[in-house]
């Protein structure tokens, strides 16, 4: 990599909103909130809506589609065509 044109990259520590819960990562996102690690440094805090301890597919609360029933609300709302129907 060539010298001084790439931004910082340095530990940073993530916070779920929605769980609380955080991690350890690294990034070149900065912020003036600091948190101490469980290594007794001090690291930015970043927070944010959604990870994988959050997000419903990860965690399994994600919802099957209806495949049928959409097909059904469309053709409620659009009418149903016959084949060969232009």
């Amino acid at each position: 990599m060539k010298k001084g044109i790439h931004p910082d990259y340095h530990p940073v520590v993530f916070e779920d909103v929605s769980t609380g819960k955080r991690f350890l990562t690294r990034s070149t996102a900065t912020s003036a909130r600091t948190v101490e690690w469980t290594d007794g440094n001090m690291y930015p805090l970043l927070t944010v809506d959604v990870t994988a301890d959050s997000h419903p597919f990860w965690t399994g609360a994600h919802r099957v589609l209806d495949t049928q029933g959409r097909v059904e609300k469309f053709e409620r709302k659009y009418g149903k065509r016959v084949r060969g129907e232009a």
